[in-house]
């Protein structure tokens, strides 16, 4: 057993995704062994990360703060196509297809789905005059499974839904896709 404090840090660290509590522990002593200085680092990076950053209020992506924006610089870019909505599960599918510079349209971050997250995103699709929604959730039974879920609550509104074309393998995750293959399943959507 070890001591209080470091057994809530391995508590914390364990609450973290796709950690458990081995690397937990390899956390917690990693940073024992660090200087005060490196220590102070990483204290004051998440203490920015929590005063800078926001999450946007019409898409769910984290964003440095500007001013009183609610925005995200996506959002707000009047260049982009507010017709087209993709639906992706985390920041970071967000980021990765945003990488590819082959999609145009506006995201919305699904993350974990609850009532209150699909009606936030229905009632954005019908506030918006959509032309196409495209479900990009990872290739995973949990994903499918979603896209299913999705399809069924999106398909009253008349719009058309689309998936990102195969390419992506099965199983695996947008996050760790190559941007080719990520640029080619954008084109083969369907």
């Amino acid at each position: 057993m070890y001591s209080p404090p470091i057994q809530k840090l391995i508590d914390v660290f364990s609450r973290f995704p796709t950690v458990g509590p081995r690397t937990a522990a390899r956390f917690a002593f990693y940073l024992i062994g660090l200087s005060e200085e490196e220590t102070n680092k990483i204290t004051e990076a998440i203490s920015n990360l929590r005063k800078n950053i926001q999450v946007c209020s019409l898409c769910f992506n984290p964003f440095e703060k500007e001013n009183d924006e609610k925005l995200c610089p996506i959002c707000r870019n009047k260049t982009r196509n507010k017709n087209l909505l993709c639906i992706v599960e985390k920041e970071t599918d967000l980021n990765t297809l945003e990488k590819t510079k082959k999609y145009n349209g506006l995201y919305f971050i699904l993350g974990q789905t609850n009532t209150e997250k699909l009606n936030q995103l229905t009632q954005r699709i019908k506030k918006n005059h959509l032309e196409e929604i495209i479900i990009a959730l990872n290739p995973t039974t949990q994903g499918e499974s979603e896209i299913l879920r999705l399809e069924r609550v999106l398909k009253p509104l008349n719009i058309k839904i689309t998936r990102l074309g195969r390419g992506l393998p099965v199983g695996g995750e947008l996050e760790y896709a190559d941007e080719e293959t990520l640029s080619s399943a954008l084109e083969r959507r369907k």
